[in-house]
């Protein structure tokens, strides 16, 4: 029996029985089905990688950005001995030129995009495969997949120019940052069919 407690006013105080609960669910399913949506937005993406029109649109955005796969911010195509190139893909490589901007790659993804849209897929290394992956990601969390798929880049460059600021916001537009130098409608549809994507 729990012995009789007093409070300081005089009244008694009762022992209520206290219970103890256990979790709902344990942890370690949890990390699992964590690890499994990431194992399954990869191999979806990697679909969507295959499909002629996002592959097109892809590449589209590299030439609108000036990038390749082992470029910093800065690089220069066909320069020689560029001290803004890299070759350590094992994780994303920094800021370059200036050493404010951290843009980086074939589509130039800052340091803040490759962990969180790499991090949706469990991706942490830099490979030229990850950063179409990432370039992917960005594809489907904007929601224009399925515009690029149909053929309807007009629509989808109106999104991605919020992304990526070369990029025209649509035809007869320029980019969607004023400050930042864009290409033309005309060119990046030009890459675009070049590269073998198709038009709504």
């Amino acid at each position: 029996m729990a012995p009789t407690i007093t409070s300081p006013s005089g009244r008694i105080l009762h022992h209520r029985a206290t219970r103890t609960t256990t979790p709902r669910e344990e942890a370690e399913p949890k990390v699992v089905r964590i690890k499994l949506s990431k194992e399954q937005r990869l191999a979806e993406n990697q679909e969507y990688f295959k499909n002629p029109n996002i592959h097109a649109f892809l590449k589209a955005i590299a030439e609108a950005e000036g990038g390749g796969y082992d470029f910093k911010y800065g690089a220069i195509k066909e320069k020689r001995n560029d001290p803004w190139r890299f070759t350590d893909y094992s994780t994303h490589p920094g800021p370059g030129f200036g050493g404010k901007t951290t843009a980086a790659g074939m589509y130039q993804e800052n340091i803040d995009t490759w962990r969180e849209m790499g991090g949706n897929m469990g991706l942490s290394d830099f490979t030229p495969a990850t950063q179409d992956l990432i370039a992917v990601e960005i594809l489907r969390v904007i929601k224009v997949v399925e515009s690029i798929k149909s053929g309807d880049i007009n629509a989808a460059l109106d999104k991605a120019s919020h992304r990526w600021s070369s990029l025209p916001q649509g035809k007869g537009k320029a980019g969607y940052y004023p400050k930042q130098p864009s290409v033309s409608f005309e060119s990046f549809e030009s890459n675009y069919k070049l590269f073998g994507g198709t038009i709504k």
